[in-house]
Parts: structure tokens; sequence; C-alpha cells
């Protein structure tokens, strides 16, 4: 090959370069400008015969991380498969009853506890997953971890400073109108841990008449915590319901967070499953005892069956008038009473005044029925 046929498949070589340079920078100036994903840049990788490396932008979308969305939308990429996993507390409609009631009930009793206007109200009921909560919570607080003895497990309750230091304030006597003075860089004193604990015993009372009318259950508390890693009550993995609480006190009070991983409230999963009291199973306590006592007043006729034969249609069809039939028992044997046909009582039969009577001395029972 000549230098000049060389020379030309260089300029034709360079003339094709810049062509597609030209094109790539027509993208970038275009409404493409910035996307990595075009077709120029993929046809210039392959024909570099270099592998394509993926920009900040899309690594953040495959990842799941949109500085957009941090207000909690919709998440893509790995989170949203990761944060697939959770439960979320819509799909247990009876939750939303029983915290609505429990607030008012803690409201009253916290009102009486601190003989000051208390008022508590929900800010919000989500999902999460229980380590990370553990990593979210602000300190200092005082965290209680408490005991459900019907379903054998426990639960979470998080107290802030703010709350500690306004309970304890009402309860001390102190001025209204005065937000309390806190004192950073010091433990929780023994009259802090005293007397916010009376007020958890009160919030787990309160908890126990919440949940009493869909199962009732007792909550007893185990001990109190300061540092959250002494207070794990389940695997970081696991999820758990979050229940955040406010709760004011004229111009002082704080927050307080309840946390119930979903293995604690599994055993009553398919009652919370339900939109309201008695769905599942038609429990009302005005129709059941009104059936009751309409059942007890039915009457109902009773057969007593002294002896049973096997005969012949041949003999059944050869009575005649007048004909005697000789029973296979005696005076002393026991007399079936049956109703439509089910055995009910057994007895001894007898006269009461001019009638014809039956003592009953045995119940039959079911398994009797079935042998």
């Amino acid at each position: 090959m000549s230098d000049e046929d060389e020379k030309i498949d260089d300029d034709a070589v360079a003339a094709e370069w810049a062509a597609m340079a030209e094109a790539d920078g027509d993208d970038e100036g275009g409404d493409g400008a910035g996307d990595g994903n075009s077709d120029s840049d993929d046809e210039m990788a392959a024909a570099m015969g270099v592998e394509r490396v993926l920009d900040q932008g899309e690594i953040d979308s495959l990842l799941g991380f949109d500085g957009d969305d941090e207000d909690g939308g919709t998440k893509t990429g790995v989170q949203a498969l990761i944060n697939s996993g959770l439960v979320a507390y819509e799909r247990l409609p009876m939750l939303d009853i029983i915290f609505d009631r429990y607030v008012r009930m803690m409201s009253t009793s916290l009102r009486n506890f601190t003989s000051d206007n208390f008022e508590v109200s929900i800010d919000s009921m989500t999902s999460i997953r229980f380590g990370d909560y553990l990593n979210s919570i602000p300190l200092p607080a005082m965290l209680a971890v408490f005991e459900a003895k019907e379903w054998e497990n426990h639960g979470l309750i998080t107290i802030d400073s703010n709350m500690i230091y306004s309970v304890v304030d009402a309860l001390l006597g102190g001025r209204r109108g005065n937000a309390p003075m806190r004192i950073e860089g010091r433990p929780y004193t023994t009259i802090e841990h005293t007397l916010v604990g009376e007020m958890l015993n009160v919030m787990l009372k309160d908890l126990c008449g919440a949940f009493e009318p869909l199962s009732p259950v007792t909550f007893t508390l185990d001990r109190m915590e300061t540092n959250p890693r002494f207070a794990t009550i389940a695997q970081t993995s696991n999820a758990a319901l979050l229940i955040k609480m406010r709760a004011d006190m004229a111009d002082r009070g704080g927050k307080m967070e309840l946390v119930l991983p979903y293995a604690t409230i599994e055993p009553i999963r398919e009652l919370l499953l339900q939109r309201y009291m008695g769905e599942k199973f038609g429990r009302d306590s005005i129709w059941e005892s009104h059936l009751a006592n309409e059942i007890l007043l039915t009457d109902v006729e009773l057969d007593a069956v002294l002896d049973e034969q096997s005969m012949t249609l041949r003999e059944v069809m050869n009575f005649k008038v007048g004909q005697t039939l000789m029973l296979n028992v005696d005076q002393d044997a026991d007399i079936d009473l049956r109703c439509s046909g089910v055995s009910m009582l057994k007895g001894k039969t007898g006269m009461s005044g001019r009638f014809k009577a039956v003592r009953v001395e045995h119940v039959v029972s079911r398994d009797e029925r079935n042998s």
C-alpha cells in the first residue's frame, strides 16, 4: 500500500471521528444534555472497545438515592427492594381504633396524674426497621422496656428529655408558664427515674385498657435504660410499628414514641386485620344475649325411647289391632330421651301424680353420641 493510500485512510478515520464528536456535542447541547445513556455514547464506547462507565446520576438512580425525594416520596432502585419487606401499618386497620382510644384514655389519666392540663395526640404511625429506629433516637432520652405477658414478647417506649423535665417540673410543683430548666451533660437522677417510672405505669395501664376490647393483655414495666444499645428487644433487621405521640402541658411538653415489633403483635394479627370490632366472628354482645335468651325460651319435643327392635316388612304388615308387642327391657332399664333423633338424656321411668314421668340421671355427651 502506498503512502498516499495510507494518508487517504487516515483522513477518512479523522473525518469519521470528527463527525462522531460533532454529533455527541449536538446531543449534549440539546434536550438530552447530561444524559450518559445516549446512543452516541454507546456507539463510541463500542467503537473504541472500552466498557462504558456509569456517571453519578445513574448510580444514584440505581441505588434509589434521589436528592429530590427526601420528603418521604416513592423510593426506587435497591432501596425500594429493601423496603418492600416492611409491613405497612395500614394493613392493620384496627390499630388506628386502638391507639385513638389509647391517646384519649392517656390524656385523662396523665391529667389526673400531673394535676395539669395534659393533652396527648398522635403525630404519625409508620413502619420502620428496629435497628434504624435505635440509631435515630435523639439523646439524651429515657427508654422503657415493657413486657406483654400474654403475647410473650416486649415493646419499647421512648420519652425525650423535654417530656421528662416537663413531667418532673409539674409533679414537683413548678410554676406554670415557665419552661423547665434543662441541665445538659448529666445523667438522670434517681428522683427523675422514679417519677418517670410512675408515669410509665399509668401509660401501660391505659395501653392495657386500649387493647382489652380486642384481646385482653397485661403490659408490665420491665426496665428503664438511657443507652439505646441496652434496650434491644428485637433483631435490627426486624420490622416494627412506630407510633409518635406529642404531649402538651400549656407551654411545656415533649414527645413520646411507642415501638411494637411486628413479632410482638403477631398473636393478634388476625384480629388487627378487622375493620371494626367483631368483623371476623360476628361478635355482638347485644345479639348474643338476645339470641341466648330466645333459645332458652324455645319449646322442644323429646321422644322417650323404651326399646328398639329390627323387624322385616312382612312382620310389620302382619300386625293386628290389639296385638301385644313384647319389649326386651325390664322395669329398671334406662330410657333414652331424644330430640329430633339425637340422643340427649337418659333416665328411669316412673309416675308423677297421674302422669308418666322420666327421671333424668345422665346427660349424653358428644363423644358418646359419636361412638
